[in-house]
């Protein structure tokens, strides 16, 4: 077991240092970089840049060098801790990272907990009450969930939030966005917290309802549940000692990529709310051909893949024998 462990988190690293360089990569294919980019935002206003000034910051930047030398350069500054400078803002990537990774991460997490917590026991309930009104009325809800964009129900409760003469919008009042953490800034968090929660949640939570119930009822149609309940063994016991277990195979599965596509996936959704997490600035690096803060940022939901399916493996060898006597043997 402590082996099989052990590969995995070699398949990490090995993970994480090629998703480095495909991140890397990926800001490189477009034509140009942000010295270009910010020439043509001033032939747009009708300025011109002088020449040398843009092979200044060029060199300043690292940009004139080989691609590979400035991977190396980057990836050396991101085991230190410090990935490197934003060209759009003229502050550290660290810095602009770290400021938004809490509010993201909170959110991220919530959300997360809240689409189990619900899903779950829903798609578990219209397994067992098949065809029953319960299970129509979820089942119609659910594809309501899936049809409806993340993005349009956010302006839809947006205009119900605000004709109840609410605020919306943000995860702070102005009072408290510039103002230092307090108690009383965490109880406003709080109650803005809510909307975007719900909103990016009920895509998710609808999906998983939808895999939790097909999963539990082919698992009910198997041959040893059907013996094990024609020797009378109780109805609850029999279904969450295995049915229930071998149906949460797919839902545990998925959370390898469930935390990266709650953080990147609510990205008009977050730029509907105006929330400061850090779907749009990745968003607004990419624009710009912010090198570093792009490449970080992609690196991050790189990792956050990574960690998700370690922590899907680690649950599924506590959940199904037949993967532990797997990891057991290997």
């Amino acid at each position: 077991m402590l082996s099989y462990f052990a590969r995995r988190v070699l398949y990490m690293i090995i993970t994480v240092f090629v998703s480095s360089i495909v991140a890397f990569t990926v800001i490189q294919l477009p034509a140009g970089d942000f010295v270009d980019s910010l020439a043509k935002q001033y032939a747009m206003t009708g300025r011109k840049v002088d020449e040398s000034l843009l092979r200044n910051l060029r060199e300043q930047f690292g940009l004139n060098r080989p691609a590979y030398i400035q991977y190396l350069r980057w990836a050396g500054n991101v085991l230190k801790g410090n990935p490197g400078w934003s060209f759009q803002s003229q502050r550290p990537v660290s810095e602009l990272i770290g400021e938004r990774i809490l509010l993201t991460s909170t959110i991220s997490i919530i959300t997360l907990l809240i689409v189990y917590v619900i899903a779950i026991p829903i798609g578990i309930y219209t397994a067992t009450h098949q065809y029953s009104i319960g299970d129509y009325l979820f089942t119609f809800l659910g594809f309501i969930g899936l049809a409806t964009p993340s993005f349009l129900l956010a302006l839809i409760l947006m205009v119900i939030i605000l004709n109840a003469g609410l605020s919306v919008g943000g995860l702070f009042s102005p009072d408290f966005m510039r103002a230092d953490w307090s108690f009383a800034k965490l109880v406003d968090l709080l109650k803005h917290l809510p909307l975007p929660v719900i909103i990016i949640a009920s895509a998710g939570t609808a999906g998983l309802i939808r895999v939790m119930r097909a999963s539990l009822l082919d698992e009910l149609g198997k041959q040893y549940v059907i013996t094990a309940r024609s020797k009378g063994v109780n109805e609850m016991k029999l279904l969450f000692k295995y049915p229930v277990r071998v149906a949460l195979n797919p839902i545990v599965s998925t959370i390898g990529w469930e935390l990266p596509a709650i953080v990147s996936g609510g990205v008009i959704v977050e730029m509907v709310l105006n929330l400061p997490t850090t779907g749009p600035m990745l968003f607004n690096a990419l624009l710009t051909e912010d090198m570093f803060l792009a490449s970080s940022l992609l690196l991050f939901l790189s990792v956050l893949t990574v960690i998700g399916t370690f922590i899907s493996d680690i649950l599924l060898v506590m959940l199904d024998p037949r993967i532990r006597f797997t990891a057991r043997e290997t």
